[in-house]
């Protein structure tokens, strides 16, 4: 419910989603402290501090802080603050008046459960009551045996952050004042396996860290978290969408989200570069920079609907998902991508969010993608190419939103030049050279009837080798579209010169990619000719006009 305030407002709502391999969500191993070590006579670590991690009192506790030790200089201010509470003195009694001249001045609080989190000595041992040193009981164990870093949702990473974060004038960071959360778990890394109706890694979490144990999320849990982000914005009590993912793949989720979901309020995107608690750890900052963008409604136009579409928002920049990519593992490791825009908006210093410019792009609630309006069903292939591809009913949505089991399965393949390649007996290029396009083209016809290619080609042209163009065009004419795009970064567009081919504009493989499921949604599979390895020329003709519906997809979004 929300909270209602003093004049009958109510807060902005918003909606949190934990997407898979967050960093921000992940925190540090934990690792017994010194203290506890002392206390079981276990080894000592070398490091002379131990590390407080946020933990919860049992009990309500007195604790004797010490005055003018929060900064080196508050002594050399004393003469503007109000006597301590009073004093210690050497054996550490507590005295209301000074008992001597070195009796250490001291204020007097009590910490209680229910203050919240507070930074203490991590005293856990492992069952055998050795120390925890990493988060297996040993190198490489077995998931039984290993413990999980990643928080569930993040519920927990936005109390931390209300709750250790410091505001520029020395104030808390207070996401509670500002808006009310809602939060949600779609593909996440963390998962609850004790529990009575405990969830399966790979299934309801994909494991991240420890490496050894890393699981990812499929296409179906993409169609899964999708109707779920639907759903939950159907409601119509939320201002807006954080979703939180790892930072390599962010951008391609966000562009997702931004052409299928059916929504008027923004959907943003946080990453970090650098785990939750670890020494400059920037997702929370990110998180913090979101809430205010979302809450200043400055991407909303007079009607109250969005007009910037899906972005991520990191190091107080804001791109628009479908012109930004990770190029570096580190904070600042972002780039603007298609040589056009990309950065839309600025959260740096003390004033409130600006728009820089408006992306002309179709999104969310002007795609022509989203959910509401794509097919129950379309067309899909099936068959081989040696006995023939015909066409089958593919049901796409249902009540829930897309059906899992039907979504798309586009590959990336990248072109690089100095290959091998031979010429059939015609003396044109020979596709069977590529086994890997033929090997994929059958087992799409053998089990996935929506699929089509992306081919990172020549920068800006998208064009491969010939061999390639040919082993590509065969999957055109089995029915599956193929979009070509520049290779890595392309600042240029990838120019429509075949007619069968799609042309991937400015985007990325990988976005290019997600589009390409998306339209495969809405337009289904192409034509499939007789022999996809000689069309005739009406099943040329018809293919090209085919691929046109999908071109006009790729010229708006």
């Amino acid at each position: 419910m929300r909270e209602t305030l003093p004049d009958g407002a109510r807060r902005p709502r918003i909606a949190v989603f934990a997407g898979p391999t967050a960093t921000i969500l992940n925190t540090p191993d934990l690792i017994t402290s010194n203290k506890a070590r002392i206390r079981h006579g276990l080894p000592l670590r070398p490091s002379p501090f131990d590390v407080l991690r946020p933990q919860r009192l049992a009990a309500p506790v007195t604790v004797y802080i010490e005055a003018f030790s929060a900064h080196p200089l508050e002594r050399d201010a004393a003469a503007l603050y109000a006597p301590p509470d009073g004093w210690l003195d050497g054996d550490g009694t507590f005295h209301d008046e000074r008992p001597s001249e070195d009796a250490t001045p001291v204020y007097v609080a009590e910490l209680r459960p229910d203050d919240g989190l507070y930074p203490l000595p991590y005293m856990a041992r492992q069952a055998n009551g050795s120390a925890w040193e990493e988060t297996g009981t040993a190198p490489f164990a077995p998931p039984g045996a290993a413990r999980q870093t990643f928080y569930p949702d993040a519920r927990r990473l936005y109390e931390e952050i209300e709750r250790f974060g410091l505001a520029d004038y020395g104030t808390s960071v207070e996401l509670g004042t500002s808006a009310d959360f809602d939060f949600f778990r779609a593909a996440p890394s963390g998962g609850y396996t004790a529990d009575p109706d405990s969830e399966c890694p790979g299934q309801d979490f994909f494991v991240y860290y420890p490496y050894h144990l890393q699981q990812e999320p499929g296409l179906a849990n993409l169609a899964l978290a999708t109707n779920q982000v639907q759903a939950v914005l159907a409601t119509g009590e939320h201002v807006g969408v954080q979703w939180l993912e790892g930072s390599p793949t962010v951008d391609e989720t966000l562009y997702w989200l931004g052409l299928v979901v059916d929504t008027t309020v923004p959907i943003i995107g946080h990453a970090a570069q650098r785990r939750h608690q670890s020494l400059s750890a920037d997702g929370d900052r990110n998180v913090v920079d979101g809430v205010k963008y979302l809450v200043s409604g400055v991407s909303l136009n007079e009607r109250g609907e969005d007009r910037v579409g899906a972005c991520l928002i990191v190091d107080e920049l804001v791109y628009t998902a479908r012109d930004v990519t990770k190029v570096d593992a580190r904070p600042g490791g972002y780039e603007v991508t298609g040589g056009h825009g990309g950065i839309v908006a600025d959260l740096g210093g003390y004033g409130p969010p600006q728009l820089t410019y408006l992306p002309a792009r179709r999104h969310t609630h002007r795609s022509d993608l989203r959910l509401t309006v794509l097919p129950e069903k379309v067309s899909g292939v099936t068959g081989t190419l040696d006995a023939g591809v015909s066409l089958v009913d593919v049901p796409t949505k249902d009540t829930e939103g897309l059906v899992p089991a039907a979504m798309p399965h586009v590959v990336i393949t990248k072109y690089g030049r100095y290959v091998a390649a031979r010429t059939g007996a015609d003396g044109l290029p020979a596709p069977d050279d590529e086994v890997e396009v033929l090997a994929r083209i059958k087992a799409n016809l053998a089990a996935a009837p929506l699929a089509g290619f992306v081919c990172e080609g020549m920068s800006p042209f998208g064009m491969a080798d010939p061999a390639r163009n040919a082993a590509l065009s065969v999957a055109i004419f089995a029915g599956m579209p193929v979009v070509r795009t520049g290779r890595g970064n392309t600042g240029g567009m990838a120019y429509r010169t075949d007619p069968t081919f799609i042309s991937g504009n400015n985007l990325t493989a990988t976005k290019a990619r997600m589009l390409l499921m998306a339209a495969l949604l809405k337009l289904g599979a192409l034509p499939p000719a007789q022999d996809p390895f000689h069309p005739t020329p009406d099943e040329r003709a018809a293919t090209q006009e085919a691929v046109a519906r999908y071109q006009a997809l790729f010229d708006t979004h």
